[in-house]
């Protein structure tokens, strides 16, 4: 079942080619921009969530670990549950000011939106 990983190969249709290999391209990360260069977006969104404030991070360049990481900062340092993905921190409450006073504690470019 090993060689037949036939999820990565859904565009081949067949090849009469027997020493055919399929390769599939693997995306690289994006390198993660040092803090003093990353321009970060902060603010406050009620859309699709039931009327609760999620207070949103956004425009963050770099590796998904990278991200992860200062979500959890974030999410410690205000004391509230939220997540971190696709370039974006999600942080349950309206913790705007706070999260601007962190980010520029931490050396990154953040403004409130």
């Amino acid at each position: 079942m090993s060689n037949n990983d036939w999820k990565s190969r859904l565009g081949m249709v067949y090849s009469t080619d027997p020493d055919f290999r399929y390769t599939t391209e693997t995306a690289a990360e994006q390198e993660t921009l040092p803090p003093a260069r990353q321009r970060l977006r902060v603010a406050l969104d009620k859309r699709n969530r039931g009327g609760k404030q999620v207070t949103i991070v956004a425009d963050f360049v770099g590796s998904d670990e990278d991200l992860k990481e200062l979500g959890k900062m974030l999410r410690q340092k205000c004391g509230a549950g939220g997540s971190a993905k696709d370039g974006e921190i999600i942080l349950q409450g309206d913790f705007r000011d706070k999260v601007v006073q962190l980010l520029t504690q931490a050396g990154y470019k953040a403004r409130k939106i």
